[in-house]
């Protein structure tokens, strides 16, 4: 693949992320086969691609679908691009604090056994990101502002998967810098950007 296709693929995993984290917030419950592989991204810190980041291209096809509606500006959900913006933004603090990016990824290095064998979406694992996401990410600012159901917004265990999930979020944020995309690419090259998206979806 090239650069610009790893790029969008970046992208579409945090999209896809966002999306889980407003259903989330909407619903009290996550689309399982959409949030794994994001919540197994945060995992796969050494992966060799892109690609396996998410464990295939096929992983990220709903975040891909998402960018297309967004892109060709047929997108239903106006709070996404500003959880987005956010997320970004949060994402530069966090990789100029070489202490919490290195915190980080030893707390998720010492997660990661328990989430080969119970599963990444297991509660307690969810658990362990989301406590990271607190310790690390949530002081950061702008603070990620998540709205929605003050139902479900109420319940400590569904909190904590909006949380790991954010954090999930943000690993393809940083996945989307790493590779060179930066706020003129989502500003400027809107048709280049829907183009690529087109043809990842074939």
């Amino acid at each position: 693949m090239s650069a610009f296709e790893d790029r969008l693929l970046a992208l579409a995993g945090m999209a896809q992320a966002l999306a889980q984290v407003r259903r989330l917030a909407d619903t009290g419950q996550a689309d399982g086969a959409h949030l794994q592989p994001l919540i197994e991204s945060v995992f796969r810190i050494d992966a060799e691609t892109p690609a396996a980041v998410y464990g295939g291209v096929a992983s990220v096809a709903p975040g891909l679908r998402i960018l297309r509606a967004h892109f060709g500006n047929q997108a239903r959900d106006p709070v996404l691009p500003r959880l987005a913006l956010a997320l970004l933004q949060v994402e530069r603090h966090f990789v100029a604090d070489d202490d919490a990016v290195r915190s980080v990824r030893e707390r998720v290095e010492a997660l990661a056994p328990s989430a080969q064998a119970r599963g990444p979406l297991d509660r307690e694992v969810l658990a362990g990101l989301a406590g990271i996401y607190v310790e690390h990410i949530s002081p950061l600012r702008p603070r990620i502002m998540v709205q929605g159901n003050p139902h479900y917004l109420a319940q400590a265990d569904l909190v904590g998967e909006v949380r790991a999930t954010l954090l999930a979020a943000l690993r393809s944020a940083v996945l989307w810098r790493q590779l060179d995309g930066t706020m003129w690419d989502l500003l400027l090259r809107k048709r280049a950007l829907l183009a690529g998206v087109d043809a990842a979806l074939g």
